[in-house]
């Protein structure tokens, strides 16, 4: 299956599905053909996505639920048939001149006993359909969330620098979990409710043939309105995703562990609690205007179907009672047009909610038809060579993030020996992250392109190409597993070695704390799902993450401010270890302490998204450039800190 592919048996239809929620309205009567046809296609291909969803969760409990389908669409007939068995046998009982006991236990008991047990079959029935469908919830909504988290995965990083992504992803995350069950239990819930419906309207046709026709015909305003109110209730949640996010946002602000003391000491609490408040009523006055509509004609239709009920209701009364009926045959005919009313209402009201719940299925269907471009150019990818020297060339490299029109690098071009160890020089948002984001190609470049080993590294396996890096981003991840793990991420295709671990860490100066832990390398991290979990400083997340660098099997290896939290000995310690750990690989490497760059043997100064200069240390000093300028500005600002340091009362030293 091809990047960007649909997900297996449950794949999204085709692409054209994600344009239905934009079908124009019909302008004339000719057209309505046409727009029903379309709309009806657009809803049967999302219900029978859906049914695929729950197929491919669980396929034995989707068959399970078509046969309890079928069983509560028969029961309420039979209901109905015993108990006005019942009502006449206890007429019979009234009208009977034999002994009461006799005529009890020949004639009433049987009817009882009868519909005692088909209560009790009704009511076990009723508990293994609430089970089955709890089980099938809980699969759906996993696999459902297994599909979201597979396809994340494969979803290029730009995609994350987008807003509408975010739309996408929170439109999905929010319904995909529970809809298609809702939906599910909604269609067999149709299915049962028209064979209840057909056998009510036969039993009824005995009597008032017209009846069920007038309760259908009186049910089409309610089917009207209820769909109108549907369509408008999607439209606002999907027009409104905005503000949903802003009040997840804000909620969510105030319960995050990394920000309460923050918040406290700056008194931000109000701040959230305020601008939630201000979203929440302008969310809410659109769901409120559209409640209120949808209730007023709710209140109309019912006043009006609850009329003609009475007329219908005393019709019957009469027909029973000129026919020389019985007092069960009565409330078996009233049952029956209670019943078929109460059918259709259900139908109306079902299938809306079906019909809203498959509008809401296209935020997934959108989001798993999100397309990937960071794939390979070839069709058949190139391989990448291991454990090798490589040679990178930049090429008029150029970028600008997505939705932005600013270049962040311009016309980048150098070339990176086998072995060269490059340290990248520049201020705030010069480009230096950004270049080592398009090396490992999370993104790739707006204009020109990038070699490695003298072939562009659009045409290598994207896995391969990952996997040939050790990188430590100034971002650095922060997971809430073990010590270990933590470490053993940075090579997690291989089984985790003790031993390699130690020697990571060891490197990384994280062994000193790491052993005055509770349990060692075994000590969960962070506070989330352990009471015994231990919360790093900045200092000692840093030095594991470097850790996990130096456990990386990599050919490249790329630091991003690796040592911004560290003190001065331990940066120290840890350049020492990197003189090791870089011997014979190519190594890039951020850092605003230039001290570091003296180590280069080559380094590339960024200004402005231009690369501006390219040397080593002697010779980018001999320039009198920019780099110049940087170092002997932060060598003079350690020199005049270190005398401060030494003579703090300001005389001569």
């Amino acid at each position: 299956m091809g990047p960007g592919a649909p997900g297996g048996f449950g794949g999204p239809p085709p692409s054209e599905a994600n344009e239905k929620l934009k079908e124009p309205l019909p302008k004339s009567i000719g057209e309505i053909p046409g727009y029903l046809k379309r709309v009806l296609h657009s809803f049967f291909s999302r219900l029978i996505y859906i049914i695929k969803l729950v197929w491919e969760a669980k396929k034995s409990l989707l068959i399970m639920m078509v046969f309890l389908a079928a069983f509560n669409g028969i029961s309420p007939v039979l209901s109905a048939y015993i108990s006005a068995n019942l009502l006449n046998r206890v007429a019979d009982v009234l009208t009977l001149e034999a002994p009461v006991f006799t005529t009890i236990c020949t004639i009433l008991l049987p009817a009882m006993l009868l519909q005692f047990g088909y209560m009790f079959f009704v009511s076990l029935v009723s508990s293994i359909s609430n089970m089955i469908t709890r089980i099938s919830s809980e699969l759906v909504t996993n696999h459902v969330k297994c599909k979201i988290m597979n396809k994340a995965k494969e979803i290029d990083v730009a995609s994350f620098d987008m807003p509408e992504f975010y739309e996408k992803f929170e439109n999905a995350n929010r319904e995909a979990g529970s809809r298609p069950v809702e939906v599910i239990r909604s269609t067999f819930n149709i299915i049962s409710t028209i064979i209840s419906a057909v056998s009510f309207i036969v039993i009824l046709s005995a009597v008032a043939w017209f009846a069920p026709l007038i309760v259908i015909l009186l049910s089409l305003p309610s089917a009207v309105i209820t769909y109108w109110y549907r369509k408008k209730n999607f439209k606002y949640m999907r027009h409104h995703s905005k503000e949903r996010r802003q009040m997840s946002y804000y909620s969510d602000m105030l319960v995050n562990k990394d920000m309460v003391k923050e918040l406290r000491l700056f008194g931000l609490s109000d701040t959230f609690i305020f601008n939630y408040n201000k979203v929440f009523a302008r969310y809410f006055s659109g769901i409120k205007s559209l409640i209120t509509g949808e209730s007023i004609w709710g209140i109309v239709i019912s006043l009006v179907t609850t009329a003609v009920n009475c007329a219908l209701f005393f019709f019957i009364a009469y027909t029973v009672t000129i026919g020389g009926g019985q007092i069960g045959d009565y409330s078996l005919y009233t049952g029956a047009l209670t019943s078929i009313a109460s059918c259709v209402a259900a139908l109306v009201t079902t299938t809306s909610s079906i019909y809203e719940g498959t509008l809401f299925i296209d935020n997934m269907i959108v989001f798993m038809n999100e397309k990937r471009h960071i794939v390979p150019t070839l069709p058949q990818a190139r391989h990448v060579a291991r454990h090798v020297g490589h040679t990178i060339e930049f090429q008029n490299v150029s970028f600008r993030y997505p939705g932005t029109d600013r270049d962040v690098l311009r016309n980048i071009s150098c070339v990176i020996n086998p072995g060269d160890t490059v340290v990248l020089v520049g201020l705030n948002g010069a480009g230096k992250t950004t270049l080592l984001k398009l090396l490992t190609r999370l993104y790739d470049p707006t204009q020109g392109r990038i070699l490695l080993d003298g072939h562009d590294i659009r045409e290598y396996d994207t896995n391969e190409l990952y996997a040939m890096f050790g990188v430590i981003f100034q971002d650095f991840g922060k997971y809430a597993f073990t010590v270990s793990e933590n470490i053993s991420f940075g090579e997690i295709a291989k089984p985790i070695d003790p031993d390699a671990v130690r020697e990571a860490a060891e490197a990384s100066s994280a062994d000193e704390f790491i052993c005055r832990l509770p349990k060692g390398y075994d000590t969960p991290l962070m506070r989330v799902f352990e009471q015994t979990g231990i919360e790093p400083s900045i200092g000692q997340w840093q030095k594991l993450a470097i850790a996990r660098a130096f456990y990386s099997d990599s050919d490249i290896l790329i630091l991003d401010e690796p040592t911004a939290s560290l003190d001065a000995i331990a940066e120290q310690e840890i350049f020492q270890q990197f003189d090791k750990l870089r011997k014979d690989k190519t190594t890039f490497f951020v850092s605003h302490r230039l001290s570091s760059a003296t180590i280069a043997t080559k380094i590339l100064v960024l200004e402005n998204g231009l690369l501006a200069e390219v040397g080593n240390h002697t010779e980018l000093m001999q320039k009198k450039g920019i780099y110049y300028e940087l170092f002997t500005t932060q060598a003079n600002r350690y020199i005049t800190e270190a005398q401060e340091r030494t003579n703090p009362g300001g005389g001569t030293a």
